[in-house]
């Protein structure tokens, strides 16, 4: 194998692909980036069994042929080339012969027969615009459960409909709910899809890299997701199992509102946080007709207070919430006010941006003991 590439090409290439490159693993050549050399451009295909990419660059290639390297150290090293072009020469024991102004550099590489096959994508069920589908992963991954035990709260749940887009996302504490109107091609009742956090995490990389008018290419087989997206090619092994009924824990009701400039609450509960006890990051919220007051008393540290004014309708309230579980949430909205939505000291608050048209955005946090 033997081309030539340009180094910003090659560099950008890499980089989306470091996301999925397994660092510690018990099979090294999952650590290695596929480089094949057909026709007009290098295809680099990295993937970790359960997530895979496969992106193209344009390229000279005087001989066709394929062989993997390490991901990482390939990527760290070119970085470091002058702006120019690379020739890259694969030697016969599958090392890469990296020649680039005055540099010449040899990198170890494996056969690519060592390399897994990446499932065939089938036709397209649909396209979701790129912008679109990044919006819903912003404001629901961070309810995402961590534990690898809670297997299916380990992803996001994707609902395309005939004409709209939800997604909905819960680690047992909070839940987070998204439904855009969007008319969607090929639909017929809907389609569902359990979406593991790290593909949800490359989506992002993807879309931000194919700017918010791009349409992404979707589609499923019995076992993967495909996301489609000019060049590039996302494969996601599909969670198994049964997601959670959300719809049991959405309110049906909306109690007693409270309406607060996002900017000042985000700072206020940033502030008070610093001294909220540092496992459970509680603080506690008091409510009465023309006062929220946010409290921390937990931490050795220290206490702290603050008082934003409001308009509320309701009987005073003492509640608790997870300060961290707030602050994720209105970093992820950009109106310029949320809704805090209360029922009782012991029940789930549920906290929305200032209503946008064709958008229902519903953030359920459980409460805690303080």
């Amino acid at each position: 194998m033997e081309l030539t590439v340009k180094k910003a090409d090659l560099v950008k290439e890499l980089s989306l692909g470091q996301g999925v490159v397994e660092k510690k693993t018990t099979i090294p050549v999952l650590s290695n980036v596929l480089i094949e050399a057909r026709d007009d451009h290098a295809v680099l295909t990295v993937t970790d069994l359960e997530l895979g990419i496969r992106g193209s660059c344009p390229a000279v290639v005087k001989k066709a042929g394929a062989t993997t390297v390490p991901a990482r150290k390939l990527l760290d090293y070119v970085r470091l080339l002058p702006d120019a072009e690379l020739a890259i020469k694969i030697s016969e024991n599958h090392s890469a012969n990296i020649v680039c102004g005055r540099a010449r550099t040899r990198i170890a590489g494996m056969s690519r027969e060592n390399f897994p096959e990446l499932p065939k994508a089938p036709a397209a069920a649909t396209k979701i615009p790129a912008g679109l589908l990044a919006n819903v992963i912003s404001k629901t991954i961070f309810s995402i459960a961590n534990e690898e035990s809670r297997y299916t709260l380990t992803g996001g749940l994707m609902i395309v409909k005939e004409q709209s887009l939800v997604m909905v996302a819960t680690d047992g504490h909070r839940l987070s709910f998204i439904s855009v109107d969007h008319p969607f091609e090929g639909i017929s009742g809907e389609l569902k899809a359990l979406v593991p956090k790290k593909a949800m995490t490359e989506i992002l990389k993807l879309a931000a890299e194919a700017g918010d008018s791009a349409a992404i290419e979707f589609g499923t087989d019995e076992n993967h997701l495909f996301f489609q997206c000019g060049g590039r090619l996302l494969i996601a092994r599909r969670l198994t199992g049964q997601f959670p009924d959300y719809d049991r824990v959405l309110p049906k009701d909306k109690g007693q509102s409270i309406v607060l400039n996002r900017e000042e609450a985000t700072a206020a509960v940033r502030r008070v946080a610093q001294f909220a006890d540092d496992r459970s990051h509680a603080v506690r919220l008091e409510i009465s007709s023309s006062e929220l007051k946010l409290l921390s008393t937990g931490s050795e540290a220290g206490e702290s207070e603050e008082s934003l004014p409001v308009e509320y309708g309701g009987e005073k309230m003492k509640i608790g919430f997870n300060s961290q579980y707030l602050l994720e949430f209105l970093g992820a909205v950009t109106t310029e006010t949320v809704e805090l939505d209360v029922r009782g000291e012991d029940s789930a608050g549920q906290l929305r941006p200032a209503a946008v048209e064709g958008i229902d955005y519903r953030y359920v946090v459980m409460p805690m003991r303080i």
